[in-house]
């Protein structure tokens, strides 16, 4: 699973071959939780409402680069790296 960000201790990650809706995996503290790229929500997992709120903000800025990258993973083609929340 290729690591697309990092930052504040977050780790950012997309398979390469996963199920719909279009998302991608936030780790944080031992925790996962998947994020719909279309809707910028929750919808499996859990993290911490800090850490939530900061994988939200930077998906909030990016989220056309993560619609993006998520095409290029179904199409089996290299994943871009995106910048960090700062």
């Amino acid at each position: 699973m290729p690591e697309i960000s990092r930052f504040f201790g977050i780790t950012i990650k997309m398979f390469w071959d996963d199920h719909n809706p279009p998302h991608f995996h936030a780790f944080y503290a031992g925790d996962q939780a998947l994020i719909d790229i279309n809707t910028l929500s929750l919808f499996a997992g859990q993290i911490s409402p800090r850490a939530l709120g900061l994988v939200l903000e930077w998906a909030t800025i990016h989220q056309h680069k993560l619609l993006d990258d998520w095409h290029r993973a179904v199409a089996q083609k290299p994943i871009h790296r995106i910048e960090p929340l700062r």
